[in-house]
This record gives structure tokens, sequence and C-alpha cells, in this order.
């Protein structure tokens, strides 16, 4: 920092500065908590207001595409598990879905509600782990221990029915490796109603916190038409006002799985959210598109994925057929490419499969929700400061498994 120092005149004995800052590269990450995960990115500063910010990926690369080049369908599931490994449920889902488009092979009516019943829960862990790793990023560490006391909740349900706790390998093409646990059921009825009144206490510790909208509230910005421009998704794009959702709008071979289900996309139109009248109003110093519309998409979101279990449980019990048998390791598949993206707590995540015949893909390719969001962060965070910079970063929900591969 330079300093120019002129002297007042000496009957007054006043001393004035005149500070000329320069600009400086701040490293954050990929050891920074608030990257979550292995994430560098390098902040160009003049003071305390940022520039420009370039984020650095690559640092968990492990080759998984190339390596589903290499074993069947069935093999490669484990691999889905580590993109997302918070939402391993849904990862499986997407990858199953597309080899199934592949074959033509339709699962039957009880395979596709447990599905439902399982991506959903993963959903409502999933935006738990946003929830109250967002809160420890902005300095509140209550709301942390009150997200992973109920998502352990979900682990426990998701060991009963797998025997794993975060990568399951659960789902795969052809239905699932093992039907429901007798009482399975009736656990998960009493989580979710022991959920409802504990999304209250979520809503007093953040969305209607002073501080907390304080730090959130028309910060990072990201209008509409940019979030559609740089291929953002899920709730960052439903954050910013786009009525958009794959489970509702996507192709039919993935919402023929939400057939019969009664739920709303939760995106501000009209002014509104769905249900706004349940939960905290929008506080008036929000802009639609900032972090604290993205946070509390994922909020009322969670609210819907309930909803959904609860029906998906009921069709569950009156589904005929049985809960899906998983094809053999050795399945050729036919020749021909094919490509399917379904909605993932993070957003859109897609999954291209060519096949020369044999049982082993010839190319496998993976669209990644987390990357085409984290691609905004330039956007967000010109001239931000750089305390709010884990708040832009945090409100994106990002996952470096899946951005890395």
């Amino acid at each position: 920092m330079k300093e120019n120092v002129a002297t007042a005149p000496e009957e007054t004995g006043i001393v004035e500065y005149d500070v000329l800052t320069d600009e400086m590269l701040v490293n954050m990450g990929p050891q920074h908590p608030s990257t979550h995960g292995v994430l560098r990115l390098v902040l160009r500063t003049d003071g305390e207001v940022v520039s420009e910010v370039e984020p650095n990926i690559g640092y968990l690369h492990r080759c998984a595409e190339k390596i589903g080049e290499n074993l069947t369908p069935r093999q490669w599931i484990p691999y889905t598990d580590r993109m997302d490994y918070l939402a391993s449920m849904n990862m499986n889902l997407g990858w199953a879905l597309t080899v199934e488009k592949l074959l033509k092979h339709d699962v039957s009516e009880k395979a596709r509600h447990l599905r439902v019943i399982i991506a959903e829960l993963n959903r409502i862990a999933s935006h738990l782990v946003a929830m109250g790793t967002y809160g420890l990023d902005l300095g509140s560490f209550t709301p942390f221990l009150y997200a992973f006391r109920e998502r352990e909740k979900i682990l426990d349900l998701f060991e009963e029915v797998c025997g794993a706790r975060l990568t399951y390998s659960y789902i795969t093409p052809g239905g699932a490796t093992a039907d429901l646990p007798r009482g399975w059921t009736d656990a998960c009825l009493g989580f979710l109603d022991q959920l409802d009144p504990v999304i209250e206490e979520y809503h007093t510790l953040l969305t209607s916190n002073a501080v907390f909208i304080q730090r959130t509230a028309g910060i990072g910005i990201l209008p509409a038409n940019t979030a559609v421009s740089y291929g953002c998704t899920g709730p960052v794009l439903r954050g910013s006002g786009v009525d958009w959702d794959l489970r509702r709008d996507g192709e039919p071979f993935y919402t023929r799985m939400y057939e019969g289900y009664q739920y709303e996309v939760i995106a501000q139109t009209n002014g509104h959210y769905p249900q706004d009248h349940d939960y905290p109003p929008v506080p008036p110093e929000a802009v639609l598109g900032d972090c604290w519309h993205r946070f509390y998409v994922r909020m009322l979101e969670v609210v819907q994925s309930a909803f959904l279990v609860r029906q998906g449980i009921e069709f569950y019990h009156r589904a005929s057929g049985d809960w899906g048998v998983p094809f053999k390791l050795t399945q050729k598949l036919p020749p021909g490419e094919v490509y399917l993206e379904t909605e993932c707590p993070k957003g859109q995540m897609g999954f291209y499969l060519v096949s020369d015949g044999s049982a082993i893909p010839w190319r496998v390719r993976a669209r990644s929700s987390c990357f085409c969001n984290l691609s905004a962060t330039a956007e967000l965070c010109r001239n931000c400061l750089i305390a709010d910079v884990p708040a832009i970063v945090g409100s994106l929900d990002i996952v470096l498994g899946e951005i890395d591969r």
C-alpha cells in the first residue's frame, strides 16, 4: 500500500492521508473450508473489492469417464456414486435410466415408485447438507449440527436398504439391488413426521435471521437470462425465477417416472413462491436471483420432496410387479448412442453412452450441473467484497467430485 502524505496548514495541526491501493492476487483454496471441496479460486482484488475471479478445477480428477469405457454398465455404478457423493442415489438413477433407455427397457411399477422414494429422500439429504454448510460458511454453527442430525436419520434408512451410508450402488440398470426391508416404509414415514416441524426451526435459524439476510440478500445476483446463457440448472436456475424442472419438463422416458405424483416446481413466478404462506416471506432486501433466493428454493424443495416420498410409499404398497432385477454383468448393449438428463439435487445431470454392440460401452460421458453453475462464479463475484465470495460460492452448492470426475 502506498501512502501520499499531505500536511495541512500549521495552525490546524491536521495531517491528511491519501491512500492508494494496488491490485493483488489472493488464493482461496484448494484447502479453504468455504470452497466445498478441492477448488481453487484466484481472486484479483483492489483493496476489499474483487474485480475478477478465476476458478481452477481438476484437483479431484480421476478419469471416471474413461474407466466407464472399460467396464460394463453395472460395474460402472460405483463410479457414479463418487460423482455427487452427497446424492449418490440420484447419480445411480441417472446412469441406470440412460442404460435402460438404450435397451428400451421399462422397470415395473413397484420399481418405479421405489426409485422415486429413494431419489427424493436423497434430495432431502443433499439439501440439508447445502443448508447446514451454507450456515457454516457464513459463521453460524448451529444449523450445521441441526442439518446433519436429520441427515443421519436418512442415512440410517439408506443403510437398512443397501448397507451403505454414502456411496450406495443401490439403483442399477434393470431396477435395484434389493427390495425395501420389512417395516422400512413405516420408519420412513416416522422420519417425515418428525421432519415437518424441524423445518420451521431451520427457517428460524437462517431464512428469517437478520444477520443471514444481511449476508445473502442482494448479494451475487444472477439474472434469469444470464443463468440460462451459462447453462445453470437446478435450484440455481429456479432461484433466478426460471420455472424449469426436468421431473416435469424433461423427456418422457424420465418424466413418466413421476406420473401420477402431485408436486410443485419451486420457482418465484408472478411475484411469489408456491406455499410461501407457510414459511417466512421474501425479505424486502432480497433481489430475485441472489444468494438468499437460491437458498430459499432448496428449503422449499425439501418440503416438496417429503410430499413426493409420502406419495411414493402409498403407490409402492399398491403397485404390482417386483422391485426390479438388475441386468447381468455380461448383458450386451445394442449398437447406438443415447443421452439422458435427470433432475438431481444440484441440477441437471446428463449421461451420454455410445455402444458398438458389446457388453462394454464404446464411449461414456457425463454432463455436470455443478460445472455449469460454477462457470457463473466470475460473473457473480465481479465487484463484490472478499467476504461475500464464500456466500456466493456456497449458494451454488457445488460438489467437486461431479465437476472433476
